[in-house]
């Protein structure tokens, strides 16, 4: 399963069209074990020309969702406000007290086959809130050995939306790292703290920290999870190399 994820995330980045991001959204859902998915932006997509919704949720959801107004309010969308990292719908009165209007939306989805689900954050700074939910059919079990990989899928999903969507700048332009930069992110991403990559590259703490202070900074990113994103999309860390041992 990992050399599948691995391939999406290689992939996805040549994508030229939503509904080639569709395509590929949803055999890699289907691999995953899930059968429907919805990357949208958490706005009135009816009013709203820039922002994006793809999904393939059953016939007549998305009429419903957006006569009933839901993408500024869905249970799921306001719980993703309330944490950086994916969760399981199972756990959403943990991070949000649900409503009764809130107890009839996921009801209507379970009634329309949608079960359990898992959503991934797509928090940008200065845009609309949005997410990557990819659900079962209802009676089916999330299996939790796979939703680390459902992460990211769905943050380079998002990504790859976010990129289709606006006009590409032009190479130049993208943000550089420089060589120090790009290690203390290579091993940022693999886990290891500030202290610990600054003895593996014998530098001081501080350089670590300014080191990556100065890589979010050119990526504008607030968080070491969207920093790891940004740099793997563009190519300046490779994919397999955060998990070499």
């Amino acid at each position: 399963m990992f050399d599948r994820v691995d391939a999406f995330v290689r992939d996805v980045r040549a994508l030229k069209t939503e509904g080639e991001l569709a395509e590929a959204l949803g055999e890699v859902s289907a691999d995953l074990g899930f059968r429907y998915f919805a990357l949208t932006h958490h706005a009135d997509v009816r009013r709203s020309s820039a922002a994006i919704r793809i999904h393939n949720y059953p016939p007549g959801w998305e009429e419903w969702f957006d006569d009933e107004g839901l993408g500024p309010i869905d249970p799921v969308h306001r719980a993703s406000h309330m944490t950086s990292v994916a969760f399981s719908w199972s756990n959403l009165e943990k991070l949000i007290p649900l409503t009764a209007g809130d107890r009839l939306v996921l009801e209507h989805a379970r009634k329309q086959g949608i079960g359990d689900g898992y959503t991934v954050p797509a928090n940008v700074p200065g845009e609309t809130h949005g997410s990557v939910s990819f659900a079962v059919e209802t009676g089916t079990k999330l299996d939790p050995d796979r939703l680390p990989l459902t992460q990211l899928v769905g943050a380079f999903a998002f990504e790859a939306a976010r990129s289709i969507r606006r006009l590409r700048e032009p190479v130049a332009h993208l943000p550089k790292l420089t060589d120090r930069q790009r290690e203390c992110v290579v091993w940022a991403t693999r886990g290891k703290s500030d202290r610990e990559i600054a003895q593996i590259l014998g530098v001081s703490h501080e350089t670590v920290i300014m080191h990556l202070k100065q890589a979010r900074d050119r990526y504008g990113v607030a968080k070491r999870t969207l920093l790891a994103v940004h740099a793997l999309f563009d190519g300046t860390i490779a994919f397999l190399d955060v998990f070499k041992s």
